[in-house]
């Protein structure tokens, strides 16, 4: 995880949730992944940090992470600058806006992000992955319409399960808890955390790498510094960004949604909603068989 002089060299790669949206500071965003990076300080281990007294507590860090993102945007233009980097721990949460889109298929989310971990992995660098929940839920999505994003989070979920496995990440569960129910953790979107969401994020995944010995920085604080948006400031928020963010997403989303919704309602009057539980978990198992070996394995054949 550390570099030259022992600095740890931190990439965050993903969508909004790791850009920082909901935790502004001043005219920019900070988010989870820069939280963590100031509690990331190499062990003390003897190793390069001596060249220099304090030269092991250095971080740097880059968040190439960019709003709107889908597996493709990480692949095709975020894993290049990343690479290029060369950092010994690179997070990569990403798949949300993804089941957002018509053109969702589990089979290419799966083959982007195996791609994306290999060529960190093998680049070098310890994975950071979570698993989140779904946005209808978060979006109080009625049932019927809910249900279909659930799936297809749920789809992606047990892929980063199986990737973080294959490629040995620090993976942090973040798909259900208290902390996906407490409103405090939320921004006005309900999509993002806000600032006390985005700490307990990054003191989660904290706590995960100090028990995997892999750092010894303090932990981020949990405890926001910033007050919370007034409910004013929220609804305000919702009335103008957030009817626009709606309004993209269900141009391209809302047509097949409905279709979707309309098959749910179909299989739940026959009793059948089962058959759509058990596509889904087949789709899941067809893309991971049809992923290529790891390198790793593929040596070992050899």
């Amino acid at each position: 995880m550390t570099g030259r002089y022992g600095a740890v060299r931190f990439a965050a790669l993903g969508d909004s949730l790791t850009e920082g949206v909901g935790d502004p500071v001043g005219s920019g965003l900070r988010g989870w992944a820069s939280l963590l990076a100031d509690g990331l300080v190499p062990r003390g281990d003897g190793g390069e940090g001596e060249e220099g007294e304090g030269a092991g507590n250095a971080v740097e860090f880059r968040n190439f992470a960019v709003s709107g993102a889908q597996t493709r945007d990480v692949l095709e233009k975020q894993l290049p600058a990343a690479l290029a980097f060369r950092p010994g721990l690179a997070s990569v949460v990403v798949g949300v806006n993804d089941t957002l889109r018509c053109t969702f298929d589990i089979h290419e989310v799966a083959g982007r992000l195996d791609a994306v971990c290999a060529a960190l992995t093998e680049g070098g660098a310890l994975l950071l992955t979570a698993c989140l929940p779904d946005p209808g839920t978060m979006l109080g999505v009625p049932g019927a319409l809910a249900r279909p994003l659930a799936r297809r989070q749920r789809a992606v979920n047990a892929v980063v399960h199986v990737l973080s496995e294959r490629y040995g990440a620090i993976h942090l569960h973040a798909a259900e808890g208290d902390w996906v129910t407490d409103r405090a953790m939320w921004s006005a979107d309900r999509l993002h955390p806000g600032e006390r969401g985005h700490r307990v994020l990054a003191a989660r995944f904290h706590a995960l790498l100090a028990a995997a010995g892999r750092t010894s920085g303090p932990a981020p604080g949990r405890e926001p510094e910033q007050p919370a948006p007034t409910r004013s400031a929220s609804v305000l928020w919702l009335a103008t960004a957030g009817t626009g963010w709606v309004a993209r997403r269900c141009t391209d989303l809302l047509p097949q949604l409905l279709r979707l919704a309309a098959e749910e309602v179909q299989h739940r009057a026959r009793g059948t909603s089962a058959r759509l539980d058990l596509g889904a978990s087949h789709a899941v198992a067809a893309a991971l068989a049809a992923l290529p070996a790891p390198a790793s394995a593929e040596a070992g054949a050899a």
